[in-house]
């Protein structure tokens, strides 16, 4: 691994907040030194008696998306919860993880293999679930079934070479659902084979899953 003093260690994190706070995570993050990030918008959903547990209620939600630099990201992180008191029920959540490689930018990475692989020591794991438009609701059922406490879904479009549907001669690019799922370790398995099974992941053009190890939580409890 190149040992460049100029390298950065980075991690990605992400605050879900209720619909119109996005724009004041983003702020807050900037006048903390991050340079920028994304904001999606998206749908919470949970059972009912885990509401004040992940305050993932069925109501609009903004999902915001930022890579900064590990130590900044901790110090925003630390910031957006002392200013959104995420131990709060119905403030929102957040999370980290760590960044493996990153292009796009002026900044530079280092490729921490060890990290990548995952932490040692981490309690939960972001569990995402990419699948056509009108099937999250069957990712959510069958993460509950596996004891999944809720989870936030994100409309998104995507394009590939299962996406093939014609239209006036033209490709159409298929809604897609983005399932998030935020489950403790020990779950985590036991989930994603539900899933696994329920959406028969493995055949091509019925979605794609992946998972990211997750360094630090807020608003979880």
């Amino acid at each position: 691994m190149d040992n460049n003093p100029d390298l950065k260690q980075l991690a990605l994190f992400f605050v879900i907040v209720n619909f119109g706070l996005g724009s004041k995570v983003m702020k807050i993050a900037k006048q903390n030194g991050t340079t920028g990030g994304t904001i999606f918008l998206g749908k919470g959903t949970i059972n009912n008696h885990l509401l004040e547990i992940l305050d993932l209620s069925d109501v609009r939600k903004e999902i915001v998306m930022i890579i900064a630099e590990k130590t900044l990201a901790s110090q925003t992180l630390e910031e957006l919860n002392r200013r959104f008191n995420f131990d709060k029920p119905k403030h929102g959540i957040a999370f980290s993880t760590s960044v493996a490689g990153l292009i796009g930018t002026r900044d530079r990475l280092e490729l921490n293999h060890k990290e990548s692989r995952g932490v040692t020591n981490t309690m939960h794991h972001a569990i995402f679930t990419v699948v056509d438009k009108g099937n999250a609701d069957k990712v959510i059922q069958a993460a509950t079934a596996a004891g999944s406490r809720g989870a936030t879904i994100i409309n998104a479009r995507g394009s590939g070479i299962h996406e093939n549907s014609m239209l006036f001669s033209m490709a159409i690019e298929p809604e897609k659902e983005i399932v998030m799922i935020l489950a403790t370790n020990d779950l985590t398995e036991t989930i994603v084979a539900s899933i696994r099974e329920t959406l028969k992941i493995d055949d091509p053009g019925n979605g794609i899953m992946f998972i990211l190890n997750v360094n630090k939580t807020y608003g979880l409890r």
